[in-house]
């Protein structure tokens, strides 16, 4: 069973996104691979050393994708989007893991001494691999941007990264075919590490803050300023607006103040007209669940204790 909160053409766009960086991934794993096998070199090393990392984060993005769409259920009741953020922490995790090795195999290179043969057609195959991973990486975050899907963006990212890790990789080589002093191969691997210790890290702090449910001010002011609009058409008030960014979903709540002696069915469908005008602007899948209170007497009957400390009052 599909989950009815996310729309099929959005699944459609992130599976086939998915299935493209996977496949590219793996022929980019092949040709890195055998680009170090030829060579030696520990600046192609920490370019196929991302290859691994791809190929590992596009597998648990694709799982990420298939688990984001499974229906609540009784353990889930929320459903399974949030696994978006899990899928992002993983992939920062594992490029920060890559970094590690590259710098530990590039100063493992330095000590030992350095050898490094074929330098020409290893430089052709990652130059080729960082047009291929730019093309690829660009399409991802676009995809990703328009399907406003975090797994889609981060895996774009990364590999936008890895595309950069190639040209810094290829510049590299360069020096040490323009110069013959071996030791740039090493030194280019770790600086290009360190660039991927920064991406990987991003991407996991990324993740924290989806999972600890961090505000977006620019999200806030979108929500509230429909609010204020709408609430000012019927003469009404709201107070108590709380939200969360779920994946692709995001989670909206607010109170609404009436005046005294509205109709429940007359307050109800003022609810509902504002709810679909907020869910139709927010441009993606929005759950919204809003308040009904009586302005009369409201802070007499309504317990401040059970304010959220941090929202303001109308």
């Amino acid at each position: 069973m599909d989950n009815p909160h996310f729309p099929d053409i959005s699944r459609r766009t992130q599976v086939t996104a998915i299935r493209i960086s996977l496949v590219v991934g793996i022929i980019m794993l092949f040709g890195k691979w055998y680009a170090y096998a030829i060579t030696n070199s520990a600046a192609i090393l920490s370019d196929a050393a991302e290859s691994v990392v791809h190929i590992l984060a596009v597998g648990f993005a694709a799982f990420s994708i298939w688990l984001m769409y499974r229906p609540p259920d009784d353990s889930h009741p929320y459903g399974h989007d949030k696994i978006s953020f899990f899928s992002a922490g993983v992939e920062g995790f594992l490029i920060v893991l890559a970094a590690a090795f590259i710098v530990f195999e590039s100063i493992n290179k330095l000590i030992r001494g350095i050898e490094i043969s074929n330098l020409d057609t290893g430089t052709y195959i990652v130059f080729a691999a960082f047009i291929v991973n730019l093309a690829l990486g660009g399409y991802l975050v676009w995809q990703g941007k328009k399907s406003r899907s975090l797994i889609l963006t981060a895996n774009g990212k990364h590999v936008l990264t890895d595309s950069w890790t190639s040209f810094g990789v290829v510049f590299g080589l360069v020096l040490v075919l323009w110069t013959g002093w071996l030791p740039f191969d090493p030194i280019v691997a770790i600086v290009v590490a360190l660039n991927i210790f920064w991406a990987g890290g991003k991407l996991i702090r990324q993740a924290i803050g989806g999972l600890m449910d961090e505000g977006n001010p620019d999200v806030e002011n979108s929500i509230r300023t429909i609010l204020d609009a709408e609430m000012a058409k019927r003469g009404l008030q709201h107070h108590e607006l709380r939200y969360r960014e779920s994946g692709n979903i995001i989670w909206i709540e607010y109170h609404i103040l009436f005046p005294e002696n509205t109709l429940l069915e007359d307050a109800h469908n003022a609810a509902t007209e504002i709810e679909a005008v907020l869910s139709s602007s927010m441009g993606r899948p929005a759950r919204i669940i809003s308040h009904l209170e009586p302005r009369a007497g409201h802070d007499q009957i309504h317990d401040k204790n059970l304010r959220h400390p941090t929202m303001r009052k109308p």
